[in-house]
């Protein structure tokens, strides 16, 4: 799949500088960036419900509990 995006002269000028320095090319970069967002916003959801789950119930567990429970 190929995607067109607009940037401005200084956002592309950055943006290839970014990629050279770290030896990228500019398709692995901003596939890179795109995937590594997507993860982030994951992960941010994932500790949002992890969260509101701990809220209702604050039972914690040592780490020998937590082998116990599931046969370790």
């Amino acid at each position: 799949m190929t995607v067109s995006v607009r940037l401005s002269d200084e956002d592309t000028k950055l943006i290839k500088a970014y990629a050279h320095i770290n030896g990228l090319s500019l398709s692995d970069l901003i596939r890179n960036a795109v995937i590594e967002k997507i993860e982030d916003e994951y992960d941010l959801e994932c500790y949002k419900e992890a969260l509101n789950e701990y809220e209702e119930n604050p039972k914690t567990y040592t780490l020998e509990e937590a082998k116990k429970e599931i046969g370790l």
